[in-house]
């Protein structure tokens, strides 16, 4: 069974398998967190993204984490908001589901999810959350044993925390990384 964890964190410090990008169309790398992990990865991440040449929205595609903790970035389009009626839920939960299966597709144990098109694609937080749990949630893992939600600020915090509680989820809260308790501890 699936086990989550909520943490209000930089994604780029994720230290488990693999981490998943809010990423452009051209996965060019932007502002927020695409401009972040690209920052933290390095100039290799943006060749390696050049190479693939692009993602269309509602998909994902995988490079190495080159300088990151993580070893894996999975680059998911998420819609940009238009309203509702432009099929943007569908797209949304298929940017998470397409994230899912490229890392069932690399037998990883453990995954970080950002909150995909909250920031600079202004999707509704509330909504936006309630895909992203029902889907994760909903998703037939084989290998994938452990999915942490990462935040960035403390008002999306507060919506994921109202949407676990709705959805009765087996989600726990921690304060850092080193409280996930797949993760080896750090060594010192």
């Amino acid at each position: 069974m699936l086990e989550g964890f909520l943490i209000q964190g930089d994604i780029t410090r994720y230290p488990g398998s693999a981490i998943v990008n809010a990423a452009n169309a051209a996965l060019a790398g932007g502002g927020g967190v695409d401009g972040a992990i690209h920052r933290a990865a390095g100039p290799e991440l943006a060749e390696a993204c050049r190479k693939i040449g692009g993602c269309p929205t509602g998909q994902a595609r995988v490079t190495p984490g080159f300088r990151l903790p993580a070893r894996y970035v999975i680059h998911a389009v998420g819609p940009i908001w238009r309203g509702g009626q432009h099929q943007e839920a569908e797209l949304l939960a298929s940017a998470y589901r397409a994230s899912l299966v490229e890392a069932e597709s690399l037998h990883l144990p453990d995954l970080a999810f950002p909150a995909l098109s909250i920031g600079a694609y202004a999707y509704p937080a509330e909504e936006a959350t309630a895909i992203a749990l029902k889907t994760v949630f909903a998703f037939p893992c084989e290998f994938l044993r452990w999915v942490t939600f990462v935040v960035y600020s403390d008002p999306v915090l507060q919506i994921y925390r109202r949407q676990i509680a709705q959805l009765q989820l087996p989600v726990k809260e921690v304060g850092r990384y080193s409280e996930l308790p797949f993760l080896p501890p750090p060594s010192p």
